[in-house]
């Protein structure tokens, strides 16, 4: 795939991480049950590759958060980092594991990727960005209790519509 062709996408995905969660915002609390940011940035690591992946969720957030004020302040720094580390594993391990089967090997990826994120998520929070407010107990509540309708839209939806993508020709 082309620069141009991975720019364009991955200010495409951008734009859908940034507008998305609007829809949900309405409703309180929807956006760290549905993780509406999530989809676009996990399908733009399959799509461009590691590194505009990783982009893509350090300036989804970013944007977000000067538009539209959402993710909050406190949040933002563990969400860019989240998202950053979703891009990227998407991207990697996309290309580096080899499957037969695509819809297999995109579920494969995305739930390594998803607990790759999860994981430095809780960790900078801990150690940096919430040290002394941010206990075991509150990762597992934010990062799988809550969000287990998230992760189930995730689950359901990424795999499939990755594999439609290309199957289209998207992307490889």
């Amino acid at each position: 795939m082309n620069r141009t062709k991975q720019l364009v996408l991955t200010a495409l995905f951008i734009a859908i991480g940034t507008v998305l969660p609007q829809a949900f915002h309405m409703i309180p609390n929807a956006g760290s049950v549905v993780l509406p940011m999530h989809i676009p940035v996990l399908v733009a690591g399959f799509a461009v590759g590691p590194l505009f992946g990783c982009l893509c969720g350090i300036l989804t957030p970013i944007l977000s958060h000067f538009i539209f004020g959402m993710p909050p302040t406190p949040v933002l720094p563990g969400m860019i980092c989240e998202l950053a580390m979703y891009g990227f594993m998407t991207g990697l391990l996309s290309r580096l594991i080899k499957m037969e089967n695509k819809l297999v090997k995109n579920y494969v990826v995305l739930i390594l990727a998803m607990l790759a994120g999860r994981v430095t998520y809780g960790i900078l929070n801990s150690l940096i960005f919430r040290a002394g407010n941010y206990s075991l107990q509150t990762w597992i509540a934010a990062a799988f209790i809550t969000a287990i309708p998230g992760i189930i839209i995730q689950l359901v939806l990424i795999p499939i519509l990755v594999t439609r993508l290309q199957k289209a020709r998207l992307f490889d």
